[in-house]
């Protein structure tokens, strides 16, 4: 099942507005939590005092709650990697590694007796996560995650984000990666130009960000990695459809109801002999086979133009299709609306029978 999550970072804001932020987050379905260990800083006392008191707040919300450490960490904390009672007795749900061990560590520890989640590094590209299979863990106890980056262009690049994946997803581990709010202000680190896993993410929207990590198939829970997002993200993240690609689109004004119905209503999916200029769903022109569609906007077809072909196209008539690239229309197709720009890449993304849906959303 796939899941969103928040961060929380206690050190960086009163404890009542993290905990405030929890119930936001909590009542509108969010279920993980990532928090830090490692900027806990001197004054360790307080700063575990507030963590105790939002790690309660967030498992009331049946929320996970993991933690970043490291081998500093739990030197720091006199915990040994064999025994994580420490970590239990907190009422965390696992810890995150963000620097590991050999391998045999991480192993012993994914058979700790409270089922502790071992969350691992996801965005090095090296053979780290063999080597921990390779000894033996309970790999049901062990994550992947990726890293975040608030310094504007170090973030991952989509080849690299895919490869790195790729190898969690083929040995079946739980993955994660981190999307940036706009309106957040602040990280765990001074520098903060968002905080993404993708540096092309920096200045999406959070839902588009959000949108492509579910669609790449290869990530489970997505967390947004800076505070605090506000309501209106929280609530448009909660309603988004995690499981099918939704393509937020502005439709023509007085659209025909049959041609806004194929939009809006009819079930969608790209064909499997794709074409490079267009993603073309074919149903619509089965269901309506006899109907008239005049031609209506038949202007010049820019990447990212909803098309429905006219009647004058014989057989193609009432087929669908989502432009590509630039293209001329002949004439025959009807331009009825547009996938809007912040959602443009998404469409890269789309793959052969892939099911996908379009909602209809108003600029400004």
């Amino acid at each position: 099942m796939r899941r969103l999550g928040i961060s929380i970072y206690p050190d960086r804001a009163p404890l009542q507005e993290h905990l405030n932020y929890i119930h936001l987050a909590g009542a509108y379905g969010f279920k993980r939590i990532f928090t830090c260990l490692i900027s806990m800083g001197e004054n360790q006392e307080a700063f575990m005092m507030d963590f105790k008191k939002i790690v309660e707040t967030a498992n009331a919300y049946e929320m996970e709650v993991i933690a970043d450490v490291d081998p500093e960490v739990f030197k720091a904390l006199g915990v040994h990697y064999s025994d994580l009672s420490y970590f239990k007795e907190l009422g965390l749900s696992g810890i995150r590694l963000d620097l590991g061990f050999s391998g045999n560590e991480e192993s012993v520890m994914t058979c700790n007796p409270y089922n502790l989640k071992i969350e691992i590094n996801m965005s090095n590209g090296t053979r780290y996560l063999e080597t921990i299979l390779s000894y033996q863990p309970i790999s049901s106890n062990l994550y992947g995650c990726h890293n975040f980056y608030p310094h504007r262009y170090t973030g991952l690049s989509q080849s690299h984000f895919m490869a790195c994946s790729k190898q969690f997803k083929e040995h079946n581990i739980k993955t994660a990666a981190f999307i940036s709010s706009k309106t957040a202000e602040f990280g765990p680190w001074p520098v903060s130009d968002g905080l993404c896993t993708l540096e092309h993410h920096r200045d999406m929207s959070l839902v588009t960000q959000a949108k492509e990590l579910f669609n790449t198939g290869l990530i489970d829970d997505v967390i947004i990695a800076n505070c605090f997002a506000s309501e209106e993200e929280l609530k448009a993240l909660s309603e988004m459809d995690k499981e099918v690609l939704t393509l937020d689109v502005e439709l023509l004004e007085n659209l025909p109801q049959v041609e806004k119905d194929i939009v809006l209503k009819e079930f969608h999916f790209n064909r499997g002999d794709v074409s490079a200029y267009m993603i073309r769903s074919t149903q619509s022109r089965v269901k309506y086979k006899g109907h008239q569609f005049d031609p209506i906007n038949t202007q010049p077809i820019k990447k990212g133009d909803i098309l429905i072909d006219s009647s004058l196209y014989t057989r193609y008539a009432g087929e669908l299709q989502i432009a590509l690239q630039d293209m001329e229309n002949t004439g025959k197709t009807s331009v009825v609306g547009r996938v809007l720009d912040d959602e443009l890449p998404l469409l890269d993304s789309i793959l052969p029978w892939q099911k996908f849906k379009f909602s209809e959303r108003k600029r400004g």
